[in-house]
């Protein structure tokens, strides 16, 4: 049994797990509070416990699901413009973590978070499926593109590094449409209430129309901003997770409407609610370590 360590980050949390390479199962994993705002060695403090506290194996190369902007291939963020992560800007995260950890790391993997999310639902997908295209709605809009089970950031068509947050709606970058700040904005613009998402979207199942109109909106038009690079891709399937996918009845088929009016047919026949959410970003992690370059400490 080949056991791989794996760090998801995120900004309110940081999980640490050990996944069984081959049938990708996560075997151990611990979640920590993690303040992103906090100084650089309270956070890379709190990285090493989690990762200490569900292995103590043999020093290993781990997997690392990390937000960017971020260079996987040298290990350091800028992490410029995103109000998280910035003590962390210009360090070298490799040589930072395993100094505090020398017993159980020898090396680094680090991965984009979309992109372990996907590769880890992408064990899910029937074996003919070639290439798909993985949304994440939260914050943000978070995308992955994969060819074979691997990011294909530089595939002709996509957008840059093939993040969809870099596309733009009517002039603006389609995260002023789309989004957690823009769903709560644009309900309160009609309303005059003020509203977290799930209480938006709790009113939409009840059938009030404002907050029904809210989710229609945002999501025709993503997919309508996203139809010309999916169809450029020559994707299989589209896999769409994150918090607030779990609203998946107010979700679905206005994305679906996007993306036939984008020109994409038939949109409803590849549309999926990822399988796994929770634990995909694990498997992904795991993935990309045995897949992905290594960055060692200086």
């Amino acid at each position: 049994m080949t056991l791989q360590p794996v760090l998801e980050i995120g900004g309110t949390h940081v999980t640490a797990a050990v996944v069984e390479g081959g049938v990708w199962e996560v075997r151990r994993q611990r979640r920590f509070p993690l303040d992103s705002h906090a100084p650089a060695t309270v956070i890379l403090d709190t990285l090493a416990n989690a990762a200490r506290s569900v292995y103590e194996g043999t020093a290993a190369h781990w997997g690392v699901a990390i937000p960017g902007p971020f260079d996987n291939t040298i290990g350091v963020g800028s992490f410029t413009g995103v109000g998280k992560f910035e003590s962390l800007a210009g360090l070298h995260l490799a040589t930072e973590l395993a100094s505090r950890m020398p017993e159980v790391a020898d090396a680094f993997v680090f991965v984009n978070d979309a992109d372990a999310f996907a590769m880890g639902e992408w064990i899910l997908l029937d074996p003919a499926v070639d290439r798909a295209v993985f949304l994440t709605l939260g914050t943000g809009v978070g995308s992955s593109f994969l060819d074979q089970g691997k990011p294909a950031a530089g595939a002709a068509g996509i957008p840059p590094h093939g993040h969809v947050h870099h596309l733009e709606w009517n002039g603006l970058p389609i995260e002023e449409t789309v989004s957690r700040r823009a769903l709560i904005r644009g309900f309160e613009s009609v309303t005059g209430i003020r509203l977290d998402v799930h209480e938006i979207a709790s009113r939409a199942r009840e059938g009030d129309r404002p907050s029904k109109a809210v989710f229609d909106r945002a999501f025709t038009a993503l997919g309508e901003c996203i139809a010309p690079s999916v169809t450029t891709f020559d994707a299989d399937v589209i896999i769409v997770g994150g918090s607030i996918a779990s609203s998946w009845e107010l979700v679905h088929n206005p994305l679906g409407r996007g993306l036939d009016a984008g020109g994409l047919n038939a949109a409803d026949r590849f549309l999926w609610r990822a399988r796994s959410p929770h634990v995909s970003p694990l498997v992904g992690a795991a993935r990309a370590a045995r897949l992905l370059q290594a960055v060692h400490p200086e």
